[in-house]
């Protein structure tokens, strides 16, 4: 089975401010900002929707082929990807452009100020559908870059590929219409409550009307687990437990990776979710998105237990 992730690809780079912003901030200048955190240091972690879901998807043991774009500072992350068994053969290379990048700095009391820079992923990463036989490929479509999320969807369902769309963090900047186009016959809709209530707010259309247009509707609720709506019942998939919670950002992309890979295996719709539950129950216990690991022993223990 072809497994095409099409998102984004980015360089985290993660800053610690040892003291409060409040602090440094006036409330009655605030219209004349400037200010410097001097940071403790940086780390910088590799990211993007489309590389962490690959990793997961590649820890379950698949073979994802990613589907995005990389500036001209590709070679770091290219060597991450091939030094974990992931092709590079199908992202673009954009040189004038930096790759995606989120500058995120922490202070104290964990409050965040994070700038982002979008880079290539301002440029489609133009996948080829045609070398793609339908009904042997699942696409799962996750933020990147705009026009690919709106296009994507319409050739899927134009050559009959079945397809997950997943918004994310996309979401503020779409128009209606055009996010009811791209659930339209998709074959699961993933997102977690805050982005569902979101879709119900920006389209006017109720719950059950979005199980009209996506034969599944899967909604992550963090450490309280995730619900899998269907139009003639509703399971709830209870959170496995992780032995200890050091970062939760990329929980959501790990589960992703479980779940595609336990549809491809040919599971049914609540063992998937199951196994994307136990993947990102690893992913939380590593700060950034693509340091966890595990092997199949250790993953059957917790899918099993």
């Amino acid at each position: 089975m072809n497994i095409i992730v099409s998102g984004s690809l980015a360089y985290d780079r993660i800053m610690v401010f040892p003291g409060y912003f409040s602090d440094h901030i006036l409330p009655d200048k605030i219209h004349a900002l400037n200010v410097c955190f001097q940071v403790t240091g940086m780390k910088e972690k590799y990211g993007g929707t489309a590389g962490n879901i690959a990793y997961a998807l590649t820890l379950m043991g698949e073979k994802p082929v990613i589907s995005a774009t990389i500036g001209h500072d590709y070679q770091r992350y290219f060597e991450w990807l091939t030094k974990n068994g992931i092709s590079t053969e199908n992202i673009k290379i954009i040189d004038e452009e930096f790759t995606a990048g989120a500058y995120i700095t922490t202070d104290r009391a964990d409050n965040q100020i994070t700038g982002f820079n979008p880079g290539a992923m301002k440029y489609s990463s133009a996948l080829d559908f045609d070398k793609l036989p339908p009904k042997e490929t699942i696409v799962i479509v996750s933020p990147g870059n705009l026009e690919d999320m709106m296009n994507y969807p319409r050739t899927c369902k134009a050559k009959g590929i079945d397809y997950i769309f997943d918004p994310g963090q996309s979401l503020p900047i779409w128009e209606a219409k055009e996010l009811v186009r791209a659930m339209e016959g998709c074959r699961i809709l993933i997102v977690n409550d805050y982005e569902l209530n979101l879709i119900i707010s920006k389209t006017g259309l109720n719950k059950e009307a979005l199980l009209g247009m996506a034969g599944t509707i899967i909604t992550t609720l963090g450490e309280l687990g995730s619900q899998v709506s269907m139009p003639d019942s509703e399971i709830g998939i209870f959170p496995v437990k992780a032995k200890r919670v050091e970062d939760p950002t990329g929980a959501g992309d790990s589960y992703r990776g479980g779940l595609i890979s336990g549809l491809v295996q040919g599971r049914d719709i609540e063992q998937c979710a199951r196994m994307g539950s136990v993947c990102a129950s690893f992913a939380v216990e590593c700060y950034g998105t693509q340091e966890y690991r595990f092997t199949p022993d250790e993953f059957r223990e917790r899918l099993n237990g």
